[in-house]
Order: structure tokens, then sequence, then C-alpha cells
């Protein structure tokens, strides 16, 4: 644990240092958001945070993998995760600078899921009426399916300064805990890529955070959004290989069901804003890629929040959703359940007794 802590730490560190210097590249290439009438930005802003993330990755991971434990994280998986990801920020960096089309930018999603599969980073089973194993064709186009819902859930909700950021924060804190406990629980291998992988992703978060809260010094882009996406979707992905599908039983059903079924949870805000938006466009005849002004944290901002309470409802339901999943996997149920009532609560006691002032504050 105190290696993991201290990749996190590294990785927070770096990339907080990184972002002004990535920053100031981004405006002399020209990679800035300009006003457009979707946005909610009010003056021009860089982009290309997503670098900024990128590099502290890569110069966390040459600095941690002599460490006892995380070092054994570093393999196949681990490479192949990596190349996808760069390859991602590669083709999100183009996009931040020069506006690439959607299907175009789809195309590189899925060519960053294909690399994964060349190094064995895929589905192999699922968890129905027992198991099933998957033919590698079918493994396959659920692992791809998998990634381009994750990237692109988290590109639906980078709408707001320290939005997507703290969500994926708050997600891969989630998804840790379960990587974590259930090694120490269940008997799994501590050292691996989901444990390392949610490190870094927590990490760059954290650091990245303190230049995109609002009003936002940069944003992460495309860049960034897919970027995280894609380490999400590999975690979950990878955590799923850990377990030998032959030792599942009735008592253990619930930890093996979760590393499909969480990283839905912890993205359950933007999944639901992502399939919302879609079904909206369609049924008004757009193009599912066009831009609108519907998505939830408008909604919640037009309901009289200011920008940062409006984040921080938005993390709260994160949060409210992604814990009791975790606790239901290693807890008992009606546990689970206290847990999720007394979120629940809170959150929607924070997100109705602001409403007023805040109104009466923008006015």
């Amino acid at each position: 644990m105190r290696e993991y802590l201290v990749t996190l730490l590294l990785a927070a560190a770096l990339c907080y240092v990184v972002t002004p210097f990535v920053r100031s590249l981004a405006i002399k290439v020209g990679a800035v958001a300009q006003i457009r009438t979707r946005d909610i930005h009010t003056t021009p802003t860089p982009r290309w945070g997503g670098l900024a993330m990128w590099i502290a990755m890569a110069l966390t991971f040459a600095m941690v993998n002599h460490l006892s434990l995380v070092g054994k994280s570093f393999g196949r998986e681990s490479l192949g995760i990596f190349l996808a990801a760069t390859l991602l920020v590669a083709i999100g960096l183009v996009d931040d600078r020069f506006e690439l089309d959607a299907l175009t930018k789809l195309a590189g999603q899925a060519l960053a899921a294909g690399i994964l599969l060349i190094f064995g980073i895929q589905v192999l089973w699922l968890p129905i009426n027992g198991v099933i194993t998957l033919p590698p064709s079918i493994g396959q186009l659920v692992t791809v399916m998998i990634v381009l819902v994750t990237i692109n859930a988290v590109n639906f909700i980078d709408g707001l300064d320290g939005l997507a950021a703290g969500i994926v924060a708050i997600s891969g804190a989630a998804f840790f805990a379960f990587a974590y406990l259930l090694a120490v629980i269940y008997g799994f291998s501590r050292a691996g890529a989901p444990s390392l992988i949610t490190a870094v992703i927590i990490g760059v978060c954290i650091g990245f955070l303190p230049h995109n809260v609002h009003p936002a010094k940069i944003f992460m882009g495309d860049s960034g959004s897919m970027f995280l996406g894609l380490l999400l979707a590999a975690s979950a992905i990878t955590l799923t290989g850990q377990i030998d599908p032959n030792a599942i039983s009735a008592e253990k059903l619930g930890p093996t069901l979760l590393p499909l079924m969480l990283p839905f949870a912890v993205l359950a805000i933007p999944l639901i804003d992502l399939f919302s938006a879609i079904f909206r466009r369609l049924r008004a005849g757009q193009s599912p890629f066009s831009s609108d002004k519907e998505h939830l944290h408008h909604r919640i901002l037009r309901a009289g929040n200011t920008h940062l309470r409006t984040t921080l409802i938005m993390y709260l339901w994160t949060a409210t959703i992604a814990f009791p999943v975790v606790v239901s996997a290693f807890a008992q149920l009606w546990v689970a359940a206290i847990v999720a009532v007394a979120m629940l609560a809170f959150t929607l006691y924070y997100s109705k007794s602001g409403v007023g002032v805040s109104a009466k504050a923008t006015k």
C-alpha cells in the first residue's frame, strides 16, 4: 500500500509541476479553446492538459519501476496500456489544436483498443449463469465496446472546470479500493496493472485539478479525457484477468461480478449523460456527435447553482453511486445499504440546500 501511495503522490506532484509549462506551450502553438455558443467559459483557455498528464505518468513509471512491489506491476499489460494511452494523447493533441471530426477520433479510439488486444488485454469471460468463457472474437468485441463507451463517457462529462478530473479521481479511488481489497481479502496479487494504473489516475487528476478548477487556467482537452477514459477501461479489463473463473462460487459472486460492473457504476453519472445526450439528439434528428447545452451540468447550473457548487454536486453523486458498490463486494448488503442511504441523504441535502443562496450570489 505504501508504494502505491508513493506512486500516487509522485504522479500528483509531477503533474502539478509540469502543467504550467504545458500551458505555455499550448498557448504558443495555438491549442486554445475559443468562446463558442455552447461553451460555459468566458475567456479563451489553453488545452493540452492531457499532455501534462501523460508526461507525469511517463516520469512516474520511470521513477517507480525499481520499487519492490510496484515494480512487479510492470509487464506486458502495463506496456500495452501505456502505448494505447500514448496513441490517444497524440490524437487528442491534434484534435485540441485542429479539431478533428468525431469519426476520426472514434477510429483512433478503436485503434487504441486494438493495441490493448494485441497485448492480451481483453475480456475473457463473463459471470452469466455461472461462468461463460467468451470466444476470442466476442471477447475482443466486448473489450472494444467497454473502451469506447468509457472514453466517450469521460469526454462527455468534460464540460465544466474541474468536473471530469474530479469525477475520474473519485472513480479511480473507488476502483483502487476495490482492487486492493480484492487482493487483501481474497488473496489476489497486489502487484498488478490495475493497482498501478488507478494510482496514477488518481495522482494525475489531483495534480491537474489546482490548474483546472474554476476559473480554469488550462483544460484537459480531448487529449486528457480520452487518456483518462482509456486508463479506467484498461484497469477494469485487466482486473478481470486476475480472477480465476474456475474459482468462482456463489459466495464470491459479488467480487467476481464487480470488475466488469464497477467501471459502469463509478461512471454512472457520465454514462447517464452520454446515453441521454445520444437519445436526445437522435430524437431531434441530429447527429449523436453534435453539441448542445442540455448536459446534466448545464441543467444543474440553470437551477441556480454556481459553477463550483455544480461541480461539487456532480462529485457527490459520483461518490454516492461508486462507493456503496465497492462496499457491497466485501460486506453484507445491509452495510452497503446503510452507506448508500447515508451518502444519498447527504448528497440530496447538499444538492437542494444551496440553490437559493447560489442563485442570489450570481445576480
